[in-house]
């Protein structure tokens, strides 16, 4: 498999560096999360991919969906499958090849990127340690059909969404803490008076608790 495309900002540690890795959201690319990594702790070493499905005229997306009147909305849940798997052997390749912390693997997901983020962390709960899931839902359809509580316990989230989201309704997103509560996982679920976009409180909030969670 050839490996995804991404961008690079560097630790300030020589070694052991905890990892933060970015899945941007349908039709971006890795440049636009990207622009939080200066603002990140500097012992974080970034990583922001982009998405394997280009799309025209620009853009990229993790998988397609598929916007016919008749049908309604509905994701290629294989081909996000696909994608799940794609960023858990990235992250194996990313461990492999610099100077971090295989144990301290962050995920900060936006919109299509945060619900493979949540995927990924459910599939391959040992491969990961936090999330930071923005502007996204829980796709049932793409997880594993039991998860066992034990394998998740140690998994913390920081989970967030705009009270107007015109793109991924707030109603989707609520349905988050009872489904982590469920499991005993550790969550924060917070929402913001935006649309579907990261509002400057919701960075700060984002920024303060990974902080506390490296």
């Amino acid at each position: 498999m050839s490996k995804l495309h991404y961008i690079t900002r560097p630790s300030s540690l020589k070694e052991n560096a905890p990892l933060l890795i970015m899945c941007h959201g349908y039709g971006s690319d890795e440049n636009d999360l990207f622009s939080f990594a200066s603002e990140l702790p500097e012992e974080l070493m970034v990583i922001s991919l982009r998405a394997p499905y280009a799309m025209q005229p620009y853009g990229n997306a993790w998988y397609a969906i598929n916007f016919d009147a008749d049908k309604g909305k509905w994701s290629d849940n294989i081909q996000a499958k696909e994608s799940v798997d794609k960023i858990a052997e990235f992250i194996d390749y990313a461990c492999s090849t610099y100077a971090v912390d295989s144990k301290n693997v962050t995920l900060l997901g936006f919109s299509q990127g945060t619900i493979l983020s949540y995927a990924v962390a459910l599939t391959y709960p040992e491969k990961v340690k936090n999330i930071v899931a923005l502007s996204g839902y829980i796709n049932e359809d793409i997880l594993p059909e039991s998860i066992n509580k034990a394998h998740v316990s140690h998994l913390n989230f920081f989970c967030s969404h705009g009270s107007v989201d015109q793109v991924i309704p707030v109603s989707w997103a609520q349905k988050t803490p009872a489904f982590l509560e469920a499991l005993n996982i550790n969550h924060i679920y917070k929402e913001y008076p935006v649309g579907h976009g990261v509002a400057p409180q919701n960075f700060y909030d984002l920024k303060a608790w990974l902080e506390k969670h490296l």
